[in-house]
């Protein structure tokens, strides 16, 4: 009976282990969601690449451990429509998802992306940062 209770006790401390070692040191998981349809203009272009790589720039290892992640999802898929349900996403959006918190960012997106991309950046960084916390 105690090798049983042994196996099980070490059981639950790898499974906690590992989903520790998954997340990361904070355990929390950003994923960033680009919303869009199949025709898009400069700046609907502009707002994708300018995410993603703001996410790549700002938390290089953190999206190379998984940590971080972003996703461009064709509204016009059928398969897309699950995560936008979801989401509760009606249409053309940039989302930052951690756990049960979503910050929109859309707008921010599509006024700063082309303009003023440091302060996209800027905006992005201060964004992500609170959902680390």
């Amino acid at each position: 009976m105690k090798n049983l209770r042994f196996l099980f006790a070490v059981s639950i401390l790898a499974s906690a282990t590992m989903a520790f070692a998954q997340n990361g040191e904070t355990g929390k998981k950003v994923e960033a969601y680009y919303f869009h349809f199949t025709q898009r203009c400069e700046t609907c272009l502009a707002v994708e690449a300018s995410a993603k790589e703001n996410l790549e720039v700002l938390y290089p290892e953190q999206v190379k451990s998984g940590n971080i992640t972003f996703q461009s999802i064709n509204l016009n898929d059928k398969s897309s429509k699950p995560i936008a349900k979801k989401l509760n996403v009606p249409g053309q959006s940039l989302l930052l998802v951690q756990g049960d918190k979503q910050v929109n960012i859309t707008n921010e997106a599509f006024l700063y992306a082309r303009p003023n991309p440091d302060k996209f950046k800027a905006i992005m960084k201060e964004k992500v940062d609170g959902l680390l916390k």
